[in-house]
């Protein structure tokens, strides 16, 4: 891989401004304040960080890229540390007004409106880490990622998720991927409780349910129904609501 160029060559206006938060502090013309933008010791250029003034929202991360002018954000929620909002710009004002609105604590539609070229994951916000409420949430960001899929099999791995949300009792379990295999928890992150089966999408269209990440050794299916069904199958009984995990 080539060596990435001097930062202070594709960011001449940040180098400008000594940091990438004094450059955002500039872009909001003040409204960011000195306090809530911090700039990284290691790599000032590249990094910062806007804090919050909801207690539920961790630091809105910013980056700059390494070989071309542009910027990513990603804002998480603090218990699980899973995104709120992500996004990538060549606008480092979009992204100022996306900083300003998460330190304001604006409700994360309106922080899209702010800066359009924020990226909603699909989760929301849980201030008091209800455990159900942090399973609904993680539905909502693994429905939002399925449609949001880029890849030829985008279709299958999306009817995979929409079938398992659509069983109650999967639904009720919280959900995570692991090689791209949907599987199964009865508590949330940080620590995750594994139960049942895998469920997989393959490039074929098929589905399978397996006992590992990547055997199918319970079946092979051609929807996503009939995969669910049996993976509902091999719930133990009584697995009762999810809890915290950690």
């Amino acid at each position: 891989m080539p060596t990435p160029p001097d930062p202070a060559a594709l960011y001449p206006d940040v180098a400008g401004c000594g940091s990438l938060a004094t450059a955002l502090r500039a872009e909001a013309e003040g409204c960011l304040g000195g306090e809530p933008v911090t700039a990284s010791i290691s790599d000032p250029l590249r990094h910062a960080t806007v804090a919050s003034t909801l207690p539920h929202r961790k630091p809105l991360q910013i980056s700059a890229w390494s070989y071309e002018r542009r910027w990513s954000i990603r804002g998480e929620e603090p218990f699980q540390g899973m995104p709120l909002i992500d996004g990538r710009t060549d606008d480092l004002a979009q992204v100022a007004r996306a900083a300003r609105a998460w330190h304001e604590g604006a409700p994360l539609n309106d922080i899209r409106q702010a800066a359009p070229f924020v990226h909603l994951t699909g989760r929301f916000e849980v201030p008091d880490n209800d455990p159900a409420r942090l399973t609904e949430s993680e539905w909502q960001g693994m429905r939002q990622e399925a449609a949001d899929l880029e890849y030829a099999w985008q279709e299958t791995y999306q009817n995979l998720i929409e079938a398992a949300h659509a069983e109650p009792a999967l639904r009720a379990l919280y959900p995570f991927t692991s090689h791209w295999a949907l599987r199964f928890s009865t508590t949330t992150r940080p620590d995750l409780t594994v139960v049942g089966p895998c469920l997989s999408a393959n490039s074929d269209g098929t589905y399978g349910v397996g006992r590992g990440i990547i055997s199918q050794d319970l079946g092979q299916f051609a929807t996503a129904q009939e995969a669910v069904a049996v993976a509902v199958r091999q719930l133990s009984s009584g697995l009762g609501p999810t809890t915290l995990g950690g």
